[in-house]
């Protein structure tokens, strides 16, 4: 009971935290559409370009229905405690944190709000959705076979960005604008980051299996 407390008020406060970065996000990139001439609808549709934000979006929606109790949550909130759903959220919010440090941290130099919103996007909600994923998620079930299917989500995404950028005109991420480097480069790149999401898959799967509490628990059961 303690700990089940204890991790509701912990994800209760990092959800918290997620969606008030996504929200001074959005309130920029309004702000950025506006100033741009796109208008709001612009600055909206730029927002729901990023992988990072739909990510995050995730995460948010993960931790809220971590934080409330399953009795009095709605029905649909249960697909995102799931073990495997929770895992690939995981794996999805590394890979954000991991090419902003690698790869876009160095192209620009965000201030004021935007920075803070930066900050807890790429650098403070990866490392605390990964110590919820670890508290809370029982790792017994997960499977390597599993990330093939895992993978939707972030092919899903290349196709839905490419898709969206050339009606656009405009790639939210340098490494898939095909206007600069061609469908080549940019599908070379997509298909190394599904990689990247891959081995991240593996290494959380494998990281699973050291988790005593579940190996405890498959004992027990």
């Amino acid at each position: 009971m303690v700990r089940s407390i204890g991790l509701r008020r912990f994800a209760a406060l990092s959800a918290s935290v997620c969606w008030l970065a996504l929200a001074a996000q959005f309130y920029l990139s309004v702000q950025l559409g506006v100033a741009n001439g796109n208008g709001v609808l612009g600055g909206v549709v730029a927002y729901f370009s990023y992988f990072t934000i739909l990510t995050n979006g995730l995460v948010a929606i993960a931790l809220t229905a971590a934080a409330l109790p399953n009795s009095t949550s709605p029905a649909w909130l249960a697909f995102f405690r799931r073990p495997g759903v929770v895992t690939a959220i995981t794996a999805s919010i590394i890979v954000v944190g991991s090419v902003y440090f690698l790869i876009l941290r160095h192209i620009w130099e965000p201030q004021g709000l935007q920075w803070l919103a930066d900050v807890l996007l790429h650098y403070v909600m990866p490392p605390l959705f990964l110590v919820y994923w670890w508290w809370a998620v029982p790792k017994q079930a997960l499977h390597p076979a599993a990330i093939a299917r895992w993978m939707g989500y972030p092919l899903g995404y290349a196709i839905y960005a490419l898709g969206l950028g050339s009606l656009r005109g405009r790639y939210p991420y340098p490494f898939i604008d095909v206007t600069a480097l061609g469908y080549s480069r940019v599908l070379a790149n997509s298909a190394a980051l599904l990689v990247v999401f891959g081995l991240v898959c593996l290494v959380l799967i494998v990281l699973g299996r050291l988790d005593r509490r579940s190996r405890r628990s498959l004992r027990l059961g």
